[in-house]
């Protein structure tokens, strides 16, 4: 799980992984959204050198480790927690995004089991639902240049799941390329296809500061159903 950035968007005066959601940290959260599932062995948090919050945002939560190994990407965080981990070319990888405290459980395993039965990795996505423009001008009075059609794209989420080696590989010789946002789009450039697996509404990315209130709401829900990772 990817920690190190700042989140400036979210209009928190410290990185958004730590602003408190019913009480308890959003990277908290995520983290047990992963751990809902036992078949994650161990869960490495990659944070920045120096970050004073993560070892209590993290207090006894099982399968758990922090490790002070953020880069100034997301590319390159995740990059160096495959190389501090060291797990084995085989081993299944999945990286969770620490702004998404909502993923249920059933996303979860629906994204593992495809992976493994297909023996290819993926990602949780969603069809694109609303009507997409392209805009034109400048960023703060923008123009629609066109209309797009919405026909077969998707809006990539996280967990995505990967081979070890396959990542890192495809990671490793991303490096230094511009546009690699996500773990699946480093699987492309390297001529990988993975599978596009249904995720949920409820998987949004905390973005904005509005997204904190709605993500509460989803929350509250989430702690009155069975729920095997919430501590």
């Amino acid at each position: 799980m990817p920690a190190g950035g700042v989140g400036a968007r979210a209009g928190t005066a410290f990185p958004k992984q730590y602003r408190p959601l019913l009480g308890k940290p959003m990277l908290r959260w995520a983290v047990s959204a992963l751990l809902a599932d036992a078949r994650i062995e161990q869960l490495r948090v990659a944070v920045a050198v120096g970050d004073g919050r993560a070892a209590d945002a993290l207090r006894g939560l099982p399968r758990t480790v922090c490790r002070p190994c953020a880069g100034p990407t997301r590319a390159a965080t995740v990059l160096g927690a495959l190389r501090d981990a060291a797990p084995a070319a085989h081993d299944w990888v999945l990286v969770h995004d620490a702004a998404r405290p909502g993923l249920p459980a059933d996303a979860l395993a629906r994204l593992i089991d495809t992976c493994l039965r297909h023996g290819e990795g993926g990602l949780l996505a969603e069809p694109v639902a609303d009507t997409v423009k392209r805009a034109v001008g400048d960023q703060n009075r923008p123009r629609v240049q066109a209309s797009v059609s919405r026909d077969a794209l998707w809006l990539a989420q996280t967990p995505q799941m990967f081979p070890a080696g396959a990542l890192r590989a495809a990671l490793e010789a991303a490096e230094g390329v511009e546009g690699i946002t996500d773990e699946a789009s480093a699987m492309e450039l390297a001529g990988h296809q993975p599978l596009l697996v249904p995720g949920s509404a409820r998987n949004f990315k905390v973005t904005w500061p509005e997204d904190f209130e709605l993500m509460e709401s989803l929350l509250n829900v989430r702690m009155a159903e069975p729920f095997s990772g919430r501590d």
